[in-house]
């Protein structure tokens, strides 16, 4: 085993640590909008309260729901109802949220990384 480990390239690793990460980024999105959002979103509705007509199915709420949730703050000018986000949310959304922002950052780091790695050159 350690022979194996120990013949492994630095693109090897790469692969290794990028699948890891791609598959923990997947399941903090599924996770986050499938208890989070959708446990939210009911509540907003009782309320009266849609969700952003913008985003018809492209998913691009769930990073402004997390935003809003760790950072605990209603903002002004925001594209999302912050004040319903805040008064829906749980324990269990923060912890959601908390993870989908970090895996986020873990992947588009990847992503960068990999990009500048692998680009052909002009």
């Amino acid at each position: 085993m350690l022979e194996v480990i120990s013949k492994l390239t630095l693109e090897h690793w790469f692969t290794v640590i990028g699948l890891i990460i791609s598959f923990t980024w997947g399941a903090a999105i599924l996770l986050f909008g499938r208890i989070s959002i959708k446990h939210i979103e009911r509540e907003m509705a009782k309320e009266g309260l849609e969700p952003p007509l913008w985003d018809k199915g492209i998913g691009g709420r769930l990073m402004m729901y997390a935003i809003v949730i760790v950072t605990n703050k209603v903002s002004e000018h925001s594209l999302v109802n912050d004040s319903a986000i805040l008064r829906h949310t749980r324990t269990k959304d923060y912890s959601l949220a908390v993870f989908l922002l970090i895996s986020s950052v873990f992947f588009f780091t990847l992503m960068s990384i990999a990009y500048y790695l692998y680009a052909p050159a002009n």
